[in-house]
This record gives structure tokens, sequence and C-alpha cells, in this order.
């Protein structure tokens, strides 16, 4: 299965492998989700998938997506997501259909995408690790970002690393060591981090680069 199954981030937490170590890890609460849409390439164009996670309040449902929900005999949802899919797997689909995380039962690694933690406007030096200045007295240039280029062209190079927004940007932590699965508590721990503070939504796939999406 190469969709991606929806969830939240629960935080992080210590495991102990076989050796008896602590190990780093995080938490999340996987599905269950909801097949909602099948696009297929004679009506639509292309073949996708559309997945809904989250239960919600009906009443806070605009009525499109509520009548939505309802033709695809599936509850009402916070959030849906559209997952491209080759031709020849959408007939492995069904809408209102439910997929859990005992989809990941036998992955080895997963893929998770999530959006980072915000941090707000931030200088170069925290936001690039840039050195700095001498931090002298009377130097005047402890943090400041230095030169950015000679005279010409006369303007600032796309791309050039300077002050700015830092973080709340969509990420991609790749193949993640899966360390347990539990399907009766619709839980999946992984190791390491993952993006994006606790109770943030996040995306989880079997790693593209392993071998077990095929």
């Amino acid at each position: 299965m190469n969709i991606c199954l929806l969830g939240r981030k629960l935080g992080m937490l210590q495991v102990y492998d076989e050796a008896g170590r602590p190990v780093a890890a995080t938490a999340l609460t996987v599905g269950p989700c909801w097949i909602t849409q099948i696009r297929t390439p004679d009506r639509d164009g292309y073949a996708a998938v559309q997945i809904g996670y989250d239960s919600a309040d009906t009443k806070r449902l605009t009525r499109p997506a509520a009548g939505h929900l309802k033709k695809a005999q599936a509850p009402s949802l916070r959030l849906l997501r559209e997952f491209r899919v080759s031709p020849g797997e959408v007939s492995q689909y069904q809408v209102s259909q439910q997929i859990t995380v005992e989809a990941l039962k036998d992955a080895r690694l997963v893929d998770i995408v999530g959006t980072s933690i915000g941090k707000g406007f931030q200088g170069g030096m925290k936001r690039h690790g840039f050195r700095g200045g001498p931090a002298t007295h009377g130097s005047m240039s402890h943090r400041a970002p230095g030169s950015i280029g000679g005279r010409m062209p006369a303007r600032v190079l796309k791309g050039q690393r300077m002050a700015g927004r830092m973080g709340g940007a969509r990420t991609t932590v790749k193949n993640l060591a899966v360390l347990r699965v539990l399907p009766d508590r619709n839980i999946l721990i992984v190791r390491g981090a993952v993006p994006g503070p606790a109770g943030s939504y996040v995306m989880v796939r079997r790693a593209l680069k392993s071998g077990d999406a095929q």
C-alpha cells in the first residue's frame, strides 16, 4: 500500500532495545482513516485516492463537505487529503473502506510528513547557523549578518541566506525505523523525532527508498 495514512503526533518517549539501551522515539496515533473518494484516469484524468481522518462535529462542516462524506458513507471527518497512485492500484481501494495502523504492521521503515514548529522571525545565526562576528568589546557586530555581496548586480540574489521566518514549513523525515505497532490503540512508535508539535497532524507512509513500498 503506497498511500499515506493520516494521524497525529502524541509526543516523544524512551523505549529500550534488545540490549537494554534507551532509544529516543516518537509515539503517533495513526488512523482509522476512511477512503472518501477515488479518482480514475477515465473520469478525472489521473489516479488518486482521497482519505479522511479525525472525527468532527457535523455542525462544523460546510454543507458541501457534509454531503461529500455522506455520499461516501463515511463519518464526519475534519481532515481530507488526496494521494496519487498508479492507475493499476485504483482497483485495490473502495469508497468507504477503512484503513488502520495495522496496514503498517509489517513495515520496517516509514517516511513521515509534518509541519515543523514555527519559530517566528529569526536572525542569520539561529536560522542558518552563522558563526557571527567578534564577541569582544567594541566590535559592534556580534550577531550582524555581514556583507551580502559585492556592488554588482546591485540587488539581493535569490536564495541569499539572511534573516527571515524560520520553521512552520512542510517537512519530511525519511526512513524512520518502526519500533512498535499497537493496532488495538491505533498507535505507532517510531525511532527518532517527527516534525511538528504534539497534537499536530502527520502523514505516514512506507519508506519509498527502503523497498517496503513496492
